[in-house]
């Protein structure tokens, strides 16, 4: 039985991980600290003797920890990921990847492992290319109030080619980066401020929904089984270089709006904030690499994959 080390375990895309390993017979060892992952996103694995949870902070080494001889893989998706998170916990952020990402490295050194790495297509900034191929360097602004998540993620990326590329000649670090774009689905906390989550719960609510600006700017949004899919593919590939899994179809803020309103047969009316700093004009994948190398492409429409989504907290999360 294969082994895979899931960091971020108990979040979003880490507890949609874990189930999928865990359904194709893998051992699975989760680890969380629960900083913005909740644990009742595996509770049904608990008592599944081919899972282990281990609740660990990765800035702190944790290759002691392992109960396993053998790891085949390592998925490092431990990282605040929605705006009020990681401006919460900034600091945190920075650590776990630069820190975290080294611990990542050495446990997957030591096993001789493959490592995944969940980046990000924030590593783009507020881009001047569109939509963004992986060749793009980015429009970051590295001091500004989304620098820790932005520069953070680039950091990370700048460890692991590092790790590739010993000056030694010893042998490289095996690893994939999926440059992650807007994902949204099951499992997604109904207050961690992300867009999608955000309109759905206040559509269900009949509060007005806020959006950011004038509604223009755009972004393109992907369902969760079409990106677990994506990094599935990556992982039993041997792809080195950053790999964009997003949905190239894109909408604009105010679209987004209309079509939760829409679905959710909701009466509630549309109000306007102001623009945070920052805030990227448009975001579109260019996902030719992603279908040339791992044969992937999504799916899943978006009216379908809100349609599972509004059922999922309207059951799950019981927002009324």
């Amino acid at each position: 039985m294969k082994t895979v080390v899931i960091t971020g375990a108990a979040g979003f895309l880490g507890s949609h991980l874990a189930h999928h390993y865990i359904h194709n017979k893998w051992r699975v060892i989760g680890i969380d600290n629960l900083s913005t992952g909740r644990k009742k996103n595996v509770d049904d694995l608990l008592c599944n003797p081919h899972f282990v949870f281990i609740t660990h902070d990765i800035t702190k080494p944790f290759v002691k920890k392992l109960s396993a001889k053998r790891i085949d893989l390592i998925c490092n998706f431990a990282c605040p990921a929605s705006p009020p998170q990681y401006k919460r916990l900034g600091r945190e952020t920075l650590l776990v990847s630069s820190r975290g990402v080294i611990n990542c490295i050495d446990v997957t050194r030591q096993h001789s492992a493959r490592l995944v790495h969940a980046s990000t297509s924030e590593v783009y900034g507020d881009p001047s290319i569109h939509p963004q191929p992986e060749t793009y360097f980015g429009n970051v602004n590295s001091y500004g109030e989304r620098s820790m998540y932005d520069e953070g993620k680039r950091f990370a990326e700048a460890l692991i080619w590092t790790a590739q590329h010993p000056p030694d000649g010893s042998k490289p670090l095996n690893a994939g980066i999926l440059r992650i774009f807007n994902t949204y689905g099951p499992h997604m906390a109904p207050d961690d401020g992300r867009v999608v989550t955000q309109f759905i719960k206040q559509a269900i609510a009949e509060k007005p929904l806020t959006i950011e600006g004038d509604g223009s700017q755009t972004r393109s949004f992907c369902y969760v089984d079409d990106l677990i899919d994506g990094i599935i593919r990556l992982a039993k590939s041997n792809e080195q270089s950053p790999i964009n899994i997003g949905n190239p179809d894109e909408y604009s803020i105010k679209e987004l709006a209309q079509i939760i309103l829409k679905l959710t047969g909701s009466s509630s009316t549309v109000t306007h904030l102001p623009r945070t700093e920052d805030d990227p004009t448009q975001r579109c994948p260019d996902i030719t690499k992603a279908h040339t190398l791992l044969n992937w492409k999504p799916t899943i429409s978006l009216k379908e994959g809100l349609q599972k989504t509004i059922a999922y907290f309207t059951k799950s999360e019981n927002i009324k």
